[in-house]
Parts: structure tokens; C-alpha cells; sequence
């Protein structure tokens, strides 16, 4: 009896709370519930970590603990309410954050689009020092070692319920799944502000290389538009692709009947170029030079 006594009394000392601090067993577990949130989550937000750890305190407990581990160099703090695991071995100033995944923490509802869509898509021709999203409120760029999270107001296009998923996919990265527009909405909202999707040139070149365009896709998201201009973009582009994409007459003609009256530039910022009167836009002698997408 004795023996059992003094083994219920070791017992109710594991798990008694002394002097506002949980005993042993108990700390053991909340640091592996740490440990393997760091894991799943090498990039998160504060309202993430109250979420899913749920400290005593709730988040001013979590906040606590975070300043703990952004002391001792586990974390790194890479914009309010963001951070970043830190490797073992790895200062915290040496850590190169994924971008998408600091977008995806700070924003839980972005849609990625322009370069970092086509980032996401596998089609991106060259590397580029923007990340830009979609988000329903706005937030201040994150600067990130020559990166930037930029976030952008959702277009009046699309900010209906019905236009804000129209044309958007989920792609996974690095244990995430992050919404992006897919390569129809990316090519239109490319050609509406190419300087986000690393100029035309890249643009013209990344998107020759998706695997396929939803051709009535593409349609209902220039309709959403509703602007000339992009239809004798997205025409031309057709035209160039069109054994790549498989793009019947009739869909051409469908562009041509919805282009500009009067001749257009391709890029609103330079003079000069070949005029395509099929399309009613003058395209940069850059693009021409390209070649074809069969040349990539």
C-alpha cells in the first residue's frame, strides 16, 4: 500500500503546477509540439502559431514563447507578425526565406500572380526579384534579400465572388498549397501590367512554354476584362503559338472582331515596331526578334 501510495504521489507531482510553471513531462511535450510545428511550418504567422500551439495565454502566451526563440536565434522575425524557422547551424541573417511561403504566412488568402504565377506554373523564363499576390486587404511590401513580397489590391474585374477564383489554381510548394492564377488569367493580366511579369519579352516567352492554355478559359477572363487592347494582345500571342496551343480559326477570329479600332502600342512605353493590322497593335522590333516559340 505504501508503495502504491508513494507511486500516486509521484504521479500527481508530474502533472501539479507548481509556482506557475508546468513540470517536466509537460514541458518535454510542449517543446516537441514546438519542434514539430517548426517542421510543418518553416515559414508562419503569429495567428498560425496561436492556432496550432494554444500556449497558456493564448497569444500573448505565443508571443512570449516566439521572442523566446527569435533570442536564442531559432527564429527570425521577417515582418510584423511573420517569421521564419532558422536551420540548426544557419545564423539567423544567413536564412534566405521563401518568398511564396512569407506571402502565403502574411496573407493567408493571396493569389499569386504575374512572375511569381508563372514561377509557381514551372514556365518562368528567367529569375525575378518580385513576388507578387492578390489579397483582399492591403499590406506593406516585404523586403527580403533582394526580394520583394509585393501585394496587390484585387482588380475591379475580379473582385466579385464570382471573378476573384476565376482562373486560379492550387499548386504545392515546399509542403504548402498556395492559390495562383493559372496560365490563362497569368497571360492576360501579364500583357494588362507586363512590367510586373518582368517585361514582355519574358512574359511572351515563359507563357510559349505552358503546357496548355484553356482556350474558353481564356475567354471568359478577357470578357471579365473587357478590354480591347488585351484581346489583340492575347490574338497576336495566339497567332505565334498557335501550332504550340492547338488554336483552331475560329478562335482567332473570335479576337480579331473584339480589336482596337485604331492601331494600338503593344508596350505603352516605347515607339517604334512592326504594326500587325490583323491585330491593330505595333509590336517592340524585341519581340520580333525572339523568333518563334519552337526557338526557346
Amino acid at each position: 500500500m505504501a508503495g502504491q501510495a508513494g507511486s500516486l504521489a509521484v504521479q500527481h507531482l508530474t502533472i501539479r503546477v507548481v509556482m506557475g510553471r508546468i513540470l517536466t513531462h509537460n514541458g518535454m511535450q510542449r517543446k516537441a509540439d514546438t519542434d514539430g510545428f517548426f517542421t510543418r511550418r518553416p515559414v508562419f504567422s503569429l495567428e498560425e502559431a496561436t492556432r496550432e500551439l494554444a500556449p497558456p495565454g493564448g497569444r500573448a502566451g505565443t508571443v512570449a514563447r516566439l521572442k523566446h526563440h527569435v533570442a536564442s536565434g531559432r527564429l527570425r522575425v521577417l515582418a510584423r507578425g511573420v517569421y521564419a524557422v532558422v536551420p540548426r547551424g544557419t545564423a539567423p541573417q544567413a536564412l534566405r526565406p521563401d518568398p511564396f511561403l512569407v506571402a502565403a504566412a502574411a496573407r493567408p488568402d493571396a493569389v499569386f500572380s504575374h512572375h511569381a504565377a508563372l514561377e509557381l506554373l514551372g514556365a518562368a523564363h528567367s529569375v525575378w526579384n518580385e513576388c507578387t499576390a492578390y489579397a483582399s486587404r492591403r499590406r506593406r511590401p516585404i523586403h527580403l534579400d533582394g526580394t520583394t513580397v509585393r501585394f496587390l489590391d484585387v482588380l475591379g474585374a475580379m473582385k466579385a465572388r464570382s471573378g476573384r477564383q476565376l482562373g486560379t489554381r492550387k499548386v504545392e510548394r515546399l509542403g504548402r498549397l498556395l492559390e495562383t492564377t493559372g496560365p490563362e488569367r497569368t497571360l492576360v493580366e501579364g500583357f494588362r501590367r507586363p512590367q510586373l511579369a518582368g517585361g514582355l519579352e519574358e512574359l511572351v516567352q515563359s507563357a510559349a512554354g505552358f503546357t496548355t492554355l484553356d482556350l474558353d478559359l481564356l475567354g471568359q477572363v478577357l470578357e471579365r476584362y473587357g478590354v480591347a487592347n488585351l484581346w489583340a494582345a492575347t490574338g497576336w500571342f495566339l497567332e505565334r503559338t498557335r501550332e504550340v496551343f492547338h488554336v483552331p480559326d475560329d478562335v482567332l477570329e473570335r479576337h480579331e472582331r473584339k480589336v482596337p479600332r485604331s492601331a494600338q502600342y503593344l508596350d505603352r512605353g516605347r515607339r517604334g515596331g512592326t504594326l500587325h493590322r490583323r491585330w491593330s497593335l505595333i509590336v517592340p522590333v524585341e519581340l520580333e526578334r525572339l523568333g518563334g516559340p519552337d526557338e526557346r
